[in-house]
């Protein structure tokens, strides 16, 4: 797959789909900067304000058009709302390997299992379709829900960058380093993150 194509990727389940975010979804996001600008508070782009979350979708749009990166809005075909976002990034065709990152969802969405939607489609992109060997995530050191999430997943952690990333809020963070490798997604986590999904009851 060429970079050119990515801005094309639709993904989907029957709960889930996946498509490329653009500048008038702003619209649809927006309300969550002003209802609950608490789900927001460990990523560093903070789209906590209306006009943040204008920004926060702008930049995610240009990101795509550099050819490295494809920022997703989330849609929950059940309650028929968009739910939140998340990214593929630092995709390195020639070395075959990505970032799945910059993720975030209202608070309505948490515990409904969407996340786990989520990271089967992209997950499942990236082995089987872009074939790549390599899947990473970043974290904040001190997000322990999210951290928790990504090692549902299968991930191993790798270690941790120490005052690694400066914060909107001051000071600076540690980011914790997680991953999956290609053979792994085959030989059990694919089968496991299926099985969690419809633990939730959830159908594709």
């Amino acid at each position: 797959m060429h970079s050119n194509a990515l801005s094309e990727i639709q993904l989907e389940t029957n709960s889930v789909l996946l498509r490329p975010l653009q500048a008038n979804d702003n619209q649809y996001l927006q309300h969550y900067a002003t209802d609950s600008p608490e789900i927001f508070t460990y990523l560093l782009a903070q789209p906590n304000t209306a006009e943040a979350m204008k920004s926060h979708v702008e930049q995610a749009v240009t990101s795509t058009q550099s050819g490295n990166s494809i920022a997703f809005i989330v849609y929950h075909k059940t309650t028929q709302e968009y739910a939140g976002c998340t990214r593929l990034y630092d995709i390195d065709f020639e070395h075959k390997n990505l970032q799945i990152g910059y993720t975030w969802y209202g608070k309505k969405f948490w515990g409904t299992g969407i996340n786990k939607h989520c990271k089967y489609l992209l997950l499942h992109h990236a082995f089987e379709t872009m074939q790549f060997e390599r899947v990473g995530f970043r974290a904040d050191a001190r997000n322990e829900r999210s951290i928790a999430a990504i090692k549902s997943l299968g991930c191993q952690v790798e270690g941790v960058l120490r005052s690694h990333m400066y914060l909107p809020q001051g000071g600076r963070r540690d980011s914790i380093l997680l991953s999956m490798l290609k053979h792994e997604w085959f030989s059990h986590c694919k089968t496991n993150l299926l099985a969690q999904i419809h633990a939730k009851q959830s159908t594709f």
